[in-house]
C-alpha cells in the first residue's frame, strides 16, 4: 500500500493569508497539492494544526483523506511530520508540504519505479518534493529529537535522486509574490493545454 502525507498545519504568516484556502483556478491550493497524489495513494494523511477545522472543510468530500490534528503545531514543522508519520500503515509513503501545489501525477509514478529507502526528485541540481519513503524510515523519523528536522534523517539515512523535467517539484508558496507567480504559471499551462486540444 502506498500512502501520502501532506502538511497543512502552519499559520502561513509569510503568505499573509491562510494558504490552504488560496484559490488556484477553481480549486484551493490544498486541493491542488492533493490532486497529484490522489490517484496514486490508497490513503492520504493531512496534518492540520492552525485552523484545522478549515482544513477539514476543504477536504470533506475526499474519501481517501484522513485529517489528523497536531496539537503542538506551534513548536515547528517537524512536530507535524512526526504526527503524520505516526499514522503510516503502508509500505511506502509520499511526503509533501501543502504549499507545493502543482506536482503532476506522473512525478509520483516515476518515483515509484525506483528502489531505495528515500527517493527524491531533482530538477536541475535542486532537490524538491514529494519525497518517497519506505516504511523502514518511520522508526528513524519518530526517534529523532523534536528540535531536529526531516533533513537530518534524510542526510543520515542516504537517498536516491530521480531527475525530472518538471520544475513544479521546486515551486512552493511562501509569500504573496510566490502565489502570484504560481497563478501565472497555472494559467499559462492551462492556456497551452487548451491550444493543443483545439489543434487536435
Amino acid at each position: 500500500m502506498v500512502e501520502g502525507i501532506i502538511l497543512a498545519a502552519g499559520s502561513s504568516q509569510r503568505a499573509e493569508t491562510f494558504k490552504p484556502e488560496l484559490l488556484l483556478g477553481e480549486k484551493t491550493l490544498l486541493e491542488h497539492a492533493l490532486s497529484g497524489m490522489y490517484n496514486i495513494c490508497e490513503r492520504i494523511i493531512v496534518v492540520g494544526g492552525y485552523e484545522v477545522d478549515r482544513v477539514r472543510g476543504i477536504l470533506s468530500s475526499y474519501a481517501k483523506v484522513e485529517v489528523v490534528e497536531n496539537m503542538n503545531w506551534q513548536t515547528g514543522m517537524f512536530s507535524s511530520v512526526k504526527v503524520g508519520v505516526a499514522q503510516v500503515k503502508g509500505e511506502r509513503f509520499f511526503f509533501l508540504p501543502a504549499d507545493v501545489p502543482l506536482v503532476p501525477e506522473n512525478v509520483y509514478r516515476k518515483l515509484l519505479l525506483h528502489q531505495g529507502d528515500i527517493i527524491i526528485p531533482v530538477f536541475g541540481e535542486r532537490k524538491g518534493h514529494p519525497v518517497l519513503f519506505q516504511r523502514a524510515v518511520v522508526a528513524d523519523i519518530l526517534s529523532e529529537p523534536d528540535d531536529s528536522n526531516l533533513r537530518q534523517v534524510i542526510r543520515r539515512r542516504g537517498f536516491v535522486i530521480v531527475p525530472t523535467e518538471h520544475q513544479e517539484v521546486l515551486m512552493d508558496v511562501d509569500t504573496p509574490e510566490d502565489y502570484d507567480w504560481i497563478q501565472r504559471r497555472l494559467h499559462n499551462a492551462n492556456s497551452s493545454e487548451g491550444k493543443e486540444r483545439s489543434l487536435s
